[in-house]
């Protein structure tokens, strides 16, 4: 398992080990020794999955506290665009975002830690997201930040493709209105 520091502080990228031959790969993306050696004790209570279509936009959510949560995400096939946004009111990265491309060729991860808001865009058809959580859904908790907010000015990479989002995603508040409880 090898870290990449993405320069927003606790934000990280994981490679897990893939080995490949002529019949196909072996990986653990998640051993929980090392992954709480190297990123930090973290206790996973919930796995989570989707399968999406092209163009499909999630996000970007988060929980509020005391619901808020830890994701470790990756893409079992297809790929996206993985975008998480600093939400942390004392952080010197508040308000930064990175993005990355999660495949299933690249088997890369990200680590988001508490008190961002995470989203992604699908770029191949029946593309399935992973992701692991650190405490239960609450629905009543749920919130989030437009995903085309002009303050965050995200590149989603979408090359004139129009995003397919969800009722509740189009009426998400935008950056300015956010009042951080993190």
């Amino acid at each position: 398992m090898n870290i990449i520091q993405t320069g927003i502080k606790d934000l990280v990228v994981i490679e897990p080990k893939v080995f490949g031959d002529h019949r196909g790969y072996f990986t653990s993306p998640y051993i929980e020794s090392a992954f709480n050696q190297l990123v930090g004790s973290t206790h996973f209570v919930q796995d989570n999955e989707s399968k999406s279509s092209k163009g499909v936009l999630r996000g970007l959510h988060f929980q509020l506290p005391p619901y808020d949560q830890a994701k470790l995400v990756r893409v079992i096939s297809g790929a996206v665009i993985d975008v998480a946004v600093d939400l942390r009111k004392d952080s010197p990265d508040y308000g930064k975002h990175y993005s990355i491309l999660l495949s299933g060729e690249n088997k890369k991860q990200l680590f988001v830690p508490r008190g961002f808001a995470h989203g992604f865009v699908v770029l191949e058809n029946d593309t399935i997201f992973s992701y692991k959580v650190d405490n239960i859904y609450a629905p009543e908790f749920e919130s989030g930040i437009i995903w085309n907010d002009p303050d965050l000015s995200i590149d989603w990479q979408l090359n004139g493709i129009t995003p397919l989002l969800s009722d509740k995603d189009k009426e998400l508040q935008s950056f300015k209105s956010f009042k951080s409880p993190f």
